[in-house]
């Protein structure tokens, strides 16, 4: 089977920068997560299946001189540490639905946000969406015709996990 994941660029395509999207994706999402989430984040060794457990997926797609869709996918507890440390509660304090989606939807919303900051002396034009949370299984950011995908497997805390995905593509800018 294909793995959904394969980092790189797609045939025919040059890297943007010397500096890798991953990186940028990362590294945006370490400094999200240590100021708003108060946990840290770090790239794990290999991406672990969901199985057929549910998960949270929250996207912002965008478009402009790149477009594509940034997503970060994480299980019920790992979502739930999260919200938790965003709102500035105890870990395992009860969470409504909608805050729960709230606080995930907020942080892919800062996290792209922290992407355009970091590209946008080399891609100027980038128009980024309000964020749309799904509740449901294998649910994945997928890959659309002549696109690239980056994925990013991350723990958080010490017990958690999350997904970093970024489907892109490069649009093709006019001569003159």
């Amino acid at each position: 089977m294909k793995n959904p994941c394969k980092n790189g660029a797609a045939d025919g395509e040059t890297m943007v920068t010397t500096v890798s999207l991953e990186d940028i994706v990362l590294d945006g999402a370490k400094e999200v997560f240590a100021s708003m989430v108060l946990l840290p984040l770090e790239k794990a060794a290999e991406s672990a299946p969901w199985a057929d457990e549910q998960v949270y997926l929250a996207t912002i797609t965008f478009m402009g001189d790149m477009e594509g869709c940034f997503g970060i996918c994480c299980d019920q507890a790992s979502v739930q540490a999260i919200a938790a440390g965003m709102l500035c509660l105890a870990p395992g304090a009860s969470l409504s639905d909608s805050e729960i989606s709230d606080a995930i939807g907020e942080i892919a919303n800062m996290i792209m946000g922290g992407v355009k900051t970091r590209v946008q002396h080399e891609i100027t034009n980038i128009e980024i969406s309000i964020p749309t949370v799904t509740l449901g299984r294998q649910l994945q950011n997928r890959l659309r015709e002549g696109m690239s995908k980056i994925c990013i497997p991350t723990t958080v805390g010490e017990q958690h996990r999350a997904e970093l995905s970024l489907a892109y593509r490069l649009r093709d800018k006019p001569l003159g």
